[in-house]
C-alpha cells in the first residue's frame, strides 16, 4: 500500500487533494498538519473522509513546518486520536507522553536528514519499546549500501516496519519497501511537491513502478548510473514488463563511482537479476564479470549485466544497437565492408562513442575522434589505432558520417549542437545518440541540409529491447517502448 503525503497551506486545498487521490485509487493518505496556515480545524479535514488517514505534525527539526508551541502540537495530536483517526505518527521523544486510545494505530517514527545511522538496530529496539503498532525509520542515504541495511532491517523485524532511505540514492528503498514486508511506503501528491528528499509522486509509484503489484517474488532489475535522474529506462522497461504481465520491476540505482564494487556485492541481497549500466560505470563493472560477450571483450565496456546461477554475465547492447542503426541506413554490415574508405567523425570519447568506434573500424571506415578532452580522444584513438584531433578543429574533417556521442543537445540544453550547420553536407549520414529530445538541434539542422539521419530514440529503443530480451528471454514490445519513450520526452501527446 502507498501512503500519499499531502501538505497544503489551506484546508480546502488539502481536502480537495484528498478527494482527488481517493478518486485515483489511493487507500491511505498522510495529512501534514504542520503545513496548515493558521489554526487547524481537524473536524473539517477529517469529515466524510473516504480512505484511511495518517495524521502527523512535524517540527522543523524533524523536517516539518510547525512553528507553534510544543504544548499545542501535542494537544493537536491527542485531538486527532480522539477523532478516531486510523494512524497517528509520533516521534520517539513524545510517544510516551501521548498514550494509546481507541482504535488508532501508533506509528513511532524517527527522521534523520543527515545520515543513515550505524546503529539502526538499536534505534529500532528503542522505538519498538514505545508501544508501537508500526515503526517508521526515515534516514538520509549517503551510500547505496544504506538501502541494503534499511531493507534488511524491515525484512527481519517482527513489528511491522517502514524503513525508507531519503535522497536520490535512497529511491530503491521506497520502491522495494513492500517487497521486504513494510506495511506501506510513502509518496507525494505531485512530483514537484515532494515533502521529503527523494520522494516519488503517486502517479510514478502506481503508473511507472506498479508498486502494489510488487511482492516477495518480484524480480528486480534496474539502471545503475551517477547521475540517474535523467534516465527514462524505468519508464520503458516497466511498461514492457507490465504489458507482458511479468512479475518484474525496473528501478533507478544512483551509485557514485567509488561505490560500484560494493553495490555489485549487494545486488543479490536486493534481489537484483539484471542491470542496465551507464555513465560512469560501463568500464568499471567489467572487472566484476565472470562471463562476457565478444563486444565487451573488444570494447572493454559493458552496458548490460545479468546475474545467473552460473555467474555474472556482461553484454554491450549499445554496440549491437548502434551498428544496427548504421547498417540499416548504409545497407551494409560487418561482412560486406561497404563503409571501407569512408570517413567517420565520432564526437566524444565515452562508452557509446567507444562502441561506435569499434563497429565502424570493423566495417572498414576511417575513424576520427574529437572530444572536448583531447587526452580522452587520444587514449581512445591509441587503443583502436585511429586518429584523434582537437575539438576546436573538428569541422575540418571531410566526414561521410558524423556521430554525436556526447550529451550536447540533451534536454534541457536543447539549443546546443556539437556540429555546426554550415558544415553539414547533403551526402552525410548524421547520427545523434541523444534521445531526449529526439529532434535535437543537430538532427533538425541535418534534415534541413538533406542529410540522412539516425536519431537517438532509434538507438535507445534497440539497445533497450536487446536488454529486455537478455533479462526476460522474451521478445521486447519495441513499439510500446518507442511510444513510451516519445511520450516521456514530449514527442507524443495523448
Amino acid at each position: 500500500m502507498i501512503c500519499v503525503c499531502i501538505g497544503r497551506g489551506r484546508h480546502r486545498h488539502m481536502i480537495a487533494e484528498h478527494r482527488h487521490l481517493v478518486d485515483s485509487g489511493a487507500q491511505l493518505v498522510e495529512l501534514r498538519l504542520d503545513y496548515i496556515n493558521g489554526e487547524v480545524n481537524l473536524k473539517r479535514l477529517l469529515a466524510d473522509r473516504s480512505c484511511d488517514v495518517v495524521i502527523s505534525c512535524r517540527r522543523q527539526e524533524d523536517g516539518g513546518r510547525w512553528t507553534g508551541t510544543e504544548e499545542n502540537r501535542e494537544m493537536l495530536l491527542r485531538s486527532a486520536i480522539a477523532e478516531e483517526i486510523e494512524y497517528i505518527d509520533l516521534e520517539e521523544d513524545i510517544a510516551a507522553r501521548i498514550p494509546r486510545f481507541g482504535k488508532t494505530k501508533r506509528i513511532i517514527s524517527l527522521h534523520d536528514f543527515d545520515k543513515t545511522p550505524e546503529d539502526l538496530e538499536d534505534i529500532h529496539r528503542r522505538l519498538a519499546a514505545l508501544d508501537a503498532d508500526i515503526i517508521k525509520l526515515s534516514t538520509m542515504a549517503n551510500d547505496p549500501h544504506d538501502n541494503v541495511r534499511m531493507l534488511r532491517l524491515v525484512k527481519q523485524s517482527i513489528i511491522p516496519t517502514i524503513g525508507i532511505c531519503m535522497g536520490e540514492i535512497g529511491i530503491p528503498s521506497r520502491i522495494l519497501a513492500g517487497r521486504c514486508g513494510a506495511p506501506f511506503t510513502y509518496s507525494t501528491f505531485h512530483h514537484e511537491r515532494a515533502l521529503a528528499p527523494g520522494q516519488l509522486s503517486y502517479p510514478e509509484m502506481t503508473d511507472v513502478y506498479h508498486y502494489d503489484r510488487i511482492n516477495s517474488d518480484t524480480e528486480v532489475y534496474g539502471v545503475v548510473a551517477d547521475p540517474i535522474g535523467h534516465s527514462l529506462s524505468p519508464i520503458i522497461h516497466n511498461a514492457a514488463f507490465h504489458q507482458l504481465e511479468l512479475n518484474k520491476v525496473y528501478i533507478p540505482f544512483r551509485v557514485p563511482r567509488e561505490n560500484i564494487d560494493q553495490f555489485l556485492r549487494d545486488v543479490l541481497e536486493l534481489g537484483v537479476s539484471g542491470l542496465s549500466v551507464t555513465i560512469p560505470h560501463k568500464e568499471a563493472v567489467v572487472r566484476s564479470l565472470t562471463k562476457i560477450d565478444g563486444a565487451v571483450r573488444r570494447i572493454g565496456a559493458a552496458n548490460t549485466v545479468v546475474f545467473r546461477k552460473e555467474g555474472i554475465y556482461g553484454y554491450n547492447t549499445d554496440f549491437r544497437a548502434a551498428m544496427a542503426c548504421v547498417d540499416r541506413v548504409t545497407e551494409s554490415d560487418a561482412e560486406d565492408q561497404r563503409l571501407r574508405g569512408k570517413t567517420a567523425l565520432v564526437l566524444g570519447a565515452g562508452g557509446v562513442a567507444k562502441a561506435l568506434v569499434v563497429g565502424l573500424i570493423r566495417r572498414g571506415a576511417h575513424v576520427v575522434i574529437a572530444s572536448r578532452s583531447l587526452a580522452r580522444a587520444e587514449g581512445l584513438a591509441d587503443q583502436f589505432e585511429c586518429r584523434a584531433l582537437e575539438w576546436s578543429i573538428r569541422h575540418t574533417v571531410k566526414a561521410d558520417i558524423v556521430i554525436n556521442g556526447t550529451p550536447l543537445g540533451m534536454h534541457p540544453n536543447v539549443d546546443v549542437t556539437p556540429f555546426e550547420k554550415p558544415y553539414l553536407k547533403p551526402s552525410m549520414i548524421v547520427f545523434d545518440t541523444v534521445y531526449n529530445p529526439e529532434t535535437t538541434l543537430l538532427i533538425k539542422e541535418a534534415r534541413q541540409q538533406n542529410c540522412q539521419v539516425i536519431t537517438g530514440v532509434e538507438m535507445f529503443v534497440r539497445q533497450a529491447a536487446l536488454q529486455f530480451q537478455l533479462f526476460t528471454d522474451h521478445q521486447a514490445p519495441t513499439e510500446l517502448m518507442r511510444e513510451e519513450l516519445k511520450r516521456a520526452t514530449g514527442a507524443v501527446r495523448y
